[in-house]
């Protein structure tokens, strides 16, 4: 099953409650994706799980953004629970996109993200809507599936494209995916941002 815009605050509040349940400690996630889209009313569409990016630890008032490579244990437990009550896949709580905080987020990234907090134990940031223009169209450059209908649903400004595109190519620094990304652009009528780049 898919999860629906409208229980996408049951899902977080019951995760939790299952941390409480799990004896587990306070934890800030980072979340981008269809979630963070349909969270934040971008986009309204189903998803099948949650992308987390990474922990937000705040400190002196700053937020950083660490990265996670595994969860502990009582998270595994509390999102199995959580997974077995909302007829969730399998994999619906996922660290898929944690190594983008060690290849970079975009500048500003931490300043722009949206908190949200479940109850004691539990805190969502959930990330912007123009870091979700850079994310989206990275992954949508060489692909034409949702990625590319998700990009053009937030309907980015040529300043937000341009932006984008900079910050896509520190990502891959090869010729290649430049002309990849320059081929995107043009195909989708961004001719004067591709010459930009």
């Amino acid at each position: 099953m898919k999860i629906q815009p409208n229980t996408i605050d049951q899902i977080f509040t019951a995760l939790e409650k299952q941390i409480r349940a799990h004896r587990g400690r306070p934890l800030s996630l980072v979340i981008c994706g269809g979630t963070a889209l349909a969270a934040l009313g971008l986009i309204n569409r189903t998803t099948k799980d949650v992308d987390v990016l990474g922990i937000a630890k705040e400190t002196k008032g700053s937020l950083n953004i660490l990265k996670i490579s595994e969860f502990p244990e009582w998270l595994i437990k509390a999102a199995f629970i959580v997974k077995r009550d909302f007829n969730l896949p399998d994999n619906w709580l996922n660290l898929g996109p944690a190594p983008q905080v060690e290849t970079g987020l975009p500048e500003a990234f931490e300043e722009r993200l949206i908190k949200k907090i479940y109850g004691n134990l539990l805190t969502i940031y959930f990330i912007s809507r123009l870091d979700q223009i850079h994310f989206k169209l990275y992954a949508a450059i060489d692909r034409n599936d949702y990625h590319v209908q998700d990009f053009f649903i937030l309907r980015p400004t040529d300043k937000e494209v341009e932006m984008a595109a900079k910050w896509v190519i520190t990502q891959d620094v090869s010729e290649e995916f430049k002309l990849l990304l320059k081929d995107f652009l043009r195909r989708y009528d961004l001719e004067s941002v591709a010459k930009r780049i």
